[in-house]
């Protein structure tokens, strides 16, 4: 939680600035999500303001005149935290500071302050750190920027004198933070092999943060995922085996959520954690049914699947929270366009509705290169035609005196299991 010198919640007025021909609605949905950022983080809110300008003052952001105006306004409402919708340089946070006497912040450095709440793993707590070093880095005065990783935002340091033995630790820190996550992802890579080993299709959840992705995954698997209303709750993932309708099996991940403008400092940092959207199978996109600004939330997340070259995976759209909607607005919802989608689900994940129909879809969207064989499988092999229910599509089966005789479709990667019962040789088969 941020907390000013005294241990007290700090009180944050929020600013953003209307230009690049953004619209004064697009604008006002981003303040209403830096409030909700603002709010995550322990901060207590006592004003928010959009200004029109054609372009950014390149010494404060916001010109002079406002400036002087905030410098008015900092006793009442009272505020001691400014936080901008936008990125701020080093120069303009720092003229900023300078002339309001109060601590500027920018939505980058929020949604670090929030990553670093959330983080609980070490893996998560070493990418948020090098994270907040990467930013931190270019806007280095001395200790007391430094102390801001130790003891909340708003508090002081020692002082200039120590800049550049500050500089040189965090450029070592950030390479021995760099080291670390590299062990890290050869871990992922390693566990990531072991599960191509066990030939489950991987299902990421990706989604807009609080869209109920953890939610979901604890609905189809009694995870225990921790959720919450709230931005960023999960930061790590969690992988699950999922049992679908149809007997079929499915690794599914949950995957931090994603989010507009988020900070390029936190892709790179948690690259490791994203590999896991690179590398699954299908895309499960969970999206809050009831939000007004929900293509822009979609939008966001597709920004992000491009980016990491994940956005040709074969994806299933899960709208969320559909219990909150009226009939007519679902049906009315159903029938817009969805592509790139390959099926559209309604749920609710907090009331189990839908999820035997998402379980299907995802089932029938599952990619994967099947063949035609047929088996026999002696009754002394229940595991394999267990195996076969679960991980192939049973056609025909016919139970003989010597065996279960079984023709259907299996991945072709499960073909070597299944070897030493063929009955027949294996015939290609188109589907998807």
């Amino acid at each position: 939680m941020i907390q000013n010198r005294n241990g007290a919640r700090e009180r944050a007025f929020l600013m953003s600035l209307d230009h690049k021909g953004q619209g004064l609605a697009t604008v006002e949905e981003q303040m209403l999500e830096l409030g909700e950022l603002a709010k995550t983080a322990g901060l207590v809110v006592v004003g928010t303001e959009i200004q029109r300008r054609a372009r950014p003052d390149p010494a404060t952001f916001i010109g002079k005149g406002k400036v002087e105006e905030l410098h008015e306004r900092k006793h009442s409402p009272g505020f001691d935290l400014l936080v901008f919708n936008e990125e701020l340089s080093p120069r303009q946070q720092r003229n900023l500071e300078s002339r309001l006497d109060v601590k500027v912040i920018d939505r980058t450095e929020l949604i670090l302050d929030i990553f670093a709440q959330r983080a609980r793993t070490k893996e998560g707590r070493l990418q948020v750190e090098s994270a907040q070093l990467h930013h931190l880095l270019p806007r280095l005065q001395g200790g007391r920027d430094l102390s801001r990783l130790g003891g909340g935002v708003g508090t002081r340091g020692p002082g200039e004198q120590q800049l550049e033995s500050d500089r040189r630790r965090i450029r070592h820190r950030i390479r021995d933070l760099d080291q670390e996550i590299k062990e890290i992802r050869k871990q992922r890579a390693l566990r990531r092999e072991g599960r191509r080993r066990v030939p489950f299709p991987v299902v990421a959840i990706v989604g807009y943060t609080n869209s109920g992705k953890s939610t979901l995954l604890n609905a189809l698997t009694q995870a225990q995922v921790q959720i919450q209303d709230a931005l960023f709750v999960t930061l790590d993932p969690t992988t699950r085996l999922v049992h679908l309708p149809d007997r079929h099996e499915v690794l599914m991940t949950d995957t931090v959520g994603f989010i507009q403008k988020l900070p390029t400092d936190l892709v790179a940092a948690f690259k490791a954690t994203l590999e896991e959207v690179q590398e699954a199978d299908i895309l499960l996109h969970v999206l809050d049914a009831t939000r007004f600004n929900g293509r822009d939330q979609m939008e966001a997340v597709h920004e992000i699947l491009q980016d990491l070259g994940a956005m040709d995976k074969p994806k299933v759209l899960a709208l969320n929270k559909v219990d909150r909607l009226r009939p007519e607005a679902l049906i009315t919802l159903l029938r817009e366009d969805w592509s790139p989608y390959e099926r559209v689900v309604a749920i609710s994940a907090l009331r189990k509705t839908g999820l035997g129909e998402l379980g299907t879809a995802i089932s029938e969207t599952s990619p994967g290169d099947f063949v035609t064989v047929e088996v026999l499988l002696p009754y002394d092999q229940p595991a394999r035609q267990a195996e076969f229910h679960a991980r192939g599509k049973v056609e025909k089966i016919d139970y003989r005196a010597d065996g279960v005789a079984i023709r259907g479709l299996l991945p072709r990667r499960l073909l070597p299991r299944f070897e030493p019962f063929t009955a027949a040789p294996p015939r290609d088969a188109s589907v998807q």
